[in-house]
C-alpha cells in the first residue's frame, strides 16, 4: 500500500472508534432512558 493510502485507511480507523469512544462515554454519563415514548400516529 501506498503512504497515502496507510494515511487514510488510520484516519478512517480514528474516525471510527473516536465516535464509538463519544458515543459510550456519553451514554456512561447519561445512561437514563425515557419513561415512556409518545408517538404521533
Amino acid at each position: 500500500m501506498s503512504g497515502a493510502a496507510i494515511v487514510m485507511m488510520l484516519l478512517a480507523m480514528a474516525v471510527i472508534w473516536g465516535g464509538l469512544a463519544v458515543a459510550i462515554l456519553n451514554l456512561r454519563r447519561s445512561p437514563e432512558m425515557p419513561e415512556s415514548v409518545h408517538r404521533d400516529l
